[in-house]
């Protein structure tokens, strides 16, 4: 009853982000329980349900190997992603087919009723840390076992969790099975009531993550820059609010010494693409959006990456890739991304949200991290010494590559939840043990 009044008196804020920021716009009906008719129309009556759910890009990329390690190993089952962005959900969309992927719903009984009755779902995997105390109840009342996979509760997160841990406890009694990044991660889990026996460390899902088969604008750019000698190029991607403007400061030194360099911008939010192109319009820098760019000159300039999906192809390109939403208290974003193209990796020094991804790196001296005032000289002195830039991306290439694995231990703890109902999974898994 608590619980429902709270989501209750918290409708006006939902509705004023729907309202004020366009936020939760799309896909409005189906959040608010409305089953897309293409759910249904592609279902089939034997087929069990597993329901993924993965808030955004960086979620959405996550499970990316362990949906298809589903399908391979579990072709009786008919695996759904659900996110919360839109920028999740055209990704989503992309990589496992419209039919499989819709909006997650909001977290009111009304909303999820439906989906539970319509898909009946075995299995829940809910990635990282999304703790909705209604649907958590309802998936668990409705007989489907709950799995937390790739948890983890950030630096930013833990005094909020710490204080409400007596309203936590209640919820994640009802997850069956926390895997958690870190060992770090797994006692935080603990301490606000997760089961010491139903929590395990498994990995960051993150470094198993596959490079796409670039986009077509990968090698168009290759071929652009390469026909007009244009470089050293600078890869700023997920930047955030307050750090395009420095970062482009620092750019006009470099092309101090590189009048041919090129900056690729890609900031972070969508509804900010306008916002930083009116910004280097202010600041006369030479500049082209992505979406209207035509093969022009990019010598000396900056190209605007006003799309989703394509940044973390994009660092393929990069001599040097900085990481952002960590040159101001945002908490940071991932760098693994550009380490898995070997390139040189700077970030700032607010990275508290990666906290042991950025911390396993810096131990391998295989990133730079900086402050807003240590920005330009780093940048410099990277592309002064070939050498060290280019030892630098090789650090982070191998760093990245020795910690691959934790899509295989998931799946592998998650079979036994698959395992559980199936009569023929467990006569199966009872004939291999003899």
């Amino acid at each position: 009853m608590v619980l429902a009044v709270g989501m209750l008196l918290s409708l006006p804020y939902w509705l004023f982000q729907i309202l004020r920021h366009g936020k939760y716009r799309s896909g409005f009906a189906a959040r608010m329980g409305r089953v897309p008719a293409r759910l249904a129309e592609t279902a089939s009556p034997t087929q069990r349900v597993i329901w993924v759910h993965a808030v955004s890009v960086g979620e959405v990329l996550a499970v990316s190997g362990l949906v298809e390690e589903m399908h391979r190993h579990w072709p009786d089952h008919r695996v759904l992603v659900t996110t919360t962005t839109d920028t999740g959900q055209e990704l989503a969309r992309k990589r496992f087919g419209e039919e499989n992927v819709f909006y997650f719903p909001m977290d009111f009984a009304f909303a999820i009723r439906p989906y539970l009755r319509a898909l009946q779902p075995d299995l829940v995997v809910l990635a990282e840390t999304e703790f909705w105390p209604n649907f958590l109840h309802l998936a668990h009342a409705s007989g489907a076992r709950i799995a937390v996979v790739n948890a983890r509760i950030s630096d930013r997160s833990w005094p909020s969790y710490r204080r409400f841990r007596w309203a936590l406890r209640r919820m994640l009694v009802h997850v069956d099975l926390f895997l958690a990044q870190t060992r770090e991660d797994s006692a935080r889990l603990q301490s606000i009531g997760a089961d010491a026996g139903r929590v395990q460390v498994t990995g960051n899902l993150k470094f198993d993550v596959n490079l796409p088969s670039p986009p077509a604008i990968v090698e168009s750019l290759r071929r652009s820059l390469a026909a007009e000698g244009a470089g050293p190029v600078l890869v700023c991607g997920s930047t955030v609010e307050d750090e395009e403007a420095p970062l482009l400061k620092a750019f006009e030194n470099l092309r101090v010494a590189h009048p041919r360099a090129v900056m690729i911008l890609a900031p972070r939010r969508p509804e900010r693409f306008d916002e930083v192109a009116i910004l280097l319009q202010q600041l006369g820098m030479p500049s082209h959006r992505r979406s209207r760019w035509a093969g022009e000159s990019l010598a000396g300039g900056v190209l605007l990456m006003d799309s989703i999906g394509e940044l973390a192809a994009l660092y393929a390109l990069a001599d040097i890739a900085f990481v952002g939403g960590s040159l101001v208290p945002r908490g940071g974003h991932n760098i693994i991304e550009p380490a898995q193209h070997g390139v040189a990796i700077v970030t700032g020094n607010h990275t508290e949200n990666f906290r042991d991804i950025v911390a396993l790196f810096q131990s391998r001296d295989a990133v730079r991290i900086v402050s807003l005032a240590e920005l330009p000289l780093t940048l410099m002195q990277l592309l002064a010494d070939d050498a060290e830039r280019r030892a630098l991306g090789r650090r982070a290439e191998e760093t990245m590559r020795l910690q691959t694995g934790a899509t295989s231990r998931t799946l592998a703890a998650l079979q036994a939840l698959v395992a559980e109902g199936d009569p023929v999974a467990v006569s199966a898994q009872a004939a291999h043990s003899d």
